[in-house]
């Protein structure tokens, strides 16, 4: 079966093609796509993958066709984002 391993820094984004045996699991595609090598520093949270946008856990098994997500994490706090943002349109100009 076909799936594809999607990773993304700032800087670039990869989609890799995997054919991967019947019964992969995510980790399993994670490996079979060689993203390591491409992104060496690459650390791999367990609890940040997912599939088309769906959180899964990493023996998730895979079906044709689908998506595995790597997600890195945040560099702020969306909700404490929004409160600055707020904040500052706020106050008088």
């Amino acid at each position: 079966m076909e799936v594809e391993v999607a990773y993304a820094t700032p800087q670039k984004q990869v989609l890799i093609k995997v054919e991967a045996p019947a019964g992969c699991t995510v980790s399993e595609a994670i490996e079979l796509s060689g993203i390591r090598t491409r992104f060496p520093g690459i650390e791999i949270n367990p609890q940040a993958l997912g599939i088309f946008s769906r959180k899964v856990s990493p023996d998730q098994v895979l079906r044709d066709g689908d998506r595995v997500e790597i997600y890195r994490p945040l560099i702020a706090d969306p909700k404490e984002m929004r409160k600055q943002r707020a904040q500052r349109d706020a106050k008088p100009h």
